[in-house]
């Protein structure tokens, strides 16, 4: 057995324990109840943290938890394929058309860039 905290940890929790045993064992009045129903509650409690102690004093806490660094997804850049032009775009276009002073039409023409 070790003897750190876990150990004064039990002996504190032994010695509650026995006082609270001390204290049931006074005779109670046979017509107040309300001494033994207190002794008996407060005898349940400190049993309780008694046996907790007992039960989880002796267990080392468990070890922190390993450091991992998360995963990285590197993906490689897709590549770019430029296609050199194969000859002019063109287009066509309505462009207006002065036939006088005051008279316009609208003709297509051929845009080639």
């Amino acid at each position: 057995m070790r003897i750190d905290g876990s150990f004064t940890m039990i002996r504190a929790g032994g010695l509650a324990l026995a006082a609270a045993l001390a204290i049931g064992a006074a005779p109670a009045v046979a017509r107040d109840q309300t001494g033994a129903i207190v002794t008996g509650l407060a005898a349940g409690v400190v049993g309780g943290v008694v046996g907790s102690a007992l039960v989880n004093g002796g267990n080392p806490p468990p070890p922190p938890p390993e450091y991992r660094p998360r995963r990285v997804l590197v993906e490689e850049p897709e590549t770019i394929v430029v296609r050199e032009r194969r000859g002019p775009i063109c287009h066509y276009e309505r462009r207006k058309e002065w036939l006088g002073d005051g008279e316009f039409t609208y003709r297509r023409v051929e845009v080639c860039e």
